[in-house]
């Protein structure tokens, strides 16, 4: 049987999903005769044009309950309306981790996740809901950022995401949906000293950067302090040196680190050091692509910190 692709479209109510979608529906891509499930998981202000539907062969089917959004609901609207793909315009409060957790039924694959994001209300969920963006952006591979201005601060948008989905892309539109380019954030250390000095409170930030900017980092030495993590198996003089980061609420605790290799190192699990290193790219097994490499110029034990949690704002 051929694999059906589920779209799905996710975000808080008014974040635009519709108007998202209405457009996809509309574009060449999809308006191919070929027979379009739509199951809308909350209803907005706005409406699907009754025509753009009738175009696009859409079958639209609505749920109001989250209890009645389940695997045995999609089987049945599979074996009902025999659809080529499935787009679903998804309750941004609604718990999605089964999707993707569980085996989906009826040979339904799910090829794309996007989410909607309303700028201008964005930190106001920020600071109130941290535990639901958390579920938004996991699964993601793309997160559009609607309704901004360049007075927003943008950079901490992208950090909050790229805290929870490193993989994700993001992108910024103004309300006449013209990209924003929020350029390339400066980080709060200097960048063209011999040693960069990575406090506690910017380790989040140095992370993400070194990820996503190796011309800045390869072959600059850096200097932090870390916990020692060697997973079994490790190597003799390999280990990771990272923290804990709380990515978007205490639900949401992870360590973070890279490849360290450290010749002759005899460093255990949970020990706390200083670290003066030089960074390097290379493919690395265990990132599945090329990433930082650490390779330790100095080292010594220390205490550990005051404040071992670190973050990605």
């Amino acid at each position: 049987m051929l694999e059906i692709p589920v779209y799905m479209i996710t975000g808080f109510l008014e974040s635009g999903k519709t108007s998202f979608l209405q457009d996809v529906l509309s574009g060449e891509d999809f308006a191919d005769g070929r027979k379009n499930l739509l199951i809308l998981c909350e209803e907005g202000e706005i409406e699907y044009d009754p025509q753009v539907l009738e175009d696009g062969n859409v079958t639209v089917v609505t749920v109001e309950d989250e209890e009645e959004f389940n695997a045995d609901f999609l089987k049945q609207m599979v074996r009902l309306h025999r659809p080529h793909r499935v787009f679903l315009e998804m309750n941004g409060m609604w718990d999605i981790k089964w999707l993707f957790e569980e085996d989906l039924p009826a040979n339904l694959e799910i090829a794309q996740v996007i989410t909607l994001v309303d700028g201008s209300t964005f930190p106001v969920y920020l600071n109130n809901m941290r535990s639901i963006l958390s579920n938004l952006f996991q699964y993601t591979e793309m997160v559009m950022f609607n309704r901004c201005t360049p007075q927003m601060d943008l950079h901490s948008y992208r950090r909050c995401v790229r805290g929870l989905n490193p993989g994700a892309m993001i992108y910024f539109e103004d309300e006449n949906q013209d990209p924003i380019d929020p350029g390339m954030e400066q980080p709060p250390y200097d960048l063209n000293a011999d040693v960069i000095e990575v406090e506690d409170m910017d380790y989040g930030l140095w992370f993400l950067d070194a990820t996503d900017h190796p011309d800045r980092y390869d072959g600059k030495k850096v200097h932090f302090t870390a916990k020692v993590m060697r997973p079994k198996g490790f190597p003799d003089g390999a280990f990771i040196p990272g923290r804990n980061a709380m990515t978007c609420c205490e639900d949401d605790i992870r360590f973070i680190g890279y490849l360290c290799k450290a010749p002759g190192a005899k460093l255990k699990s949970r020990q706390w050091i200083e670290l003066t290193a030089t960074i390097r790219y290379e493919y690395v097994k265990a990132y599945g692509e090329v990433g930082p490499v650490l390779y330790a110029d100095e080292w010594k034990t220390t205490e550990e910190p005051k404040e071992e949690l670190v973050y990605f704002n």
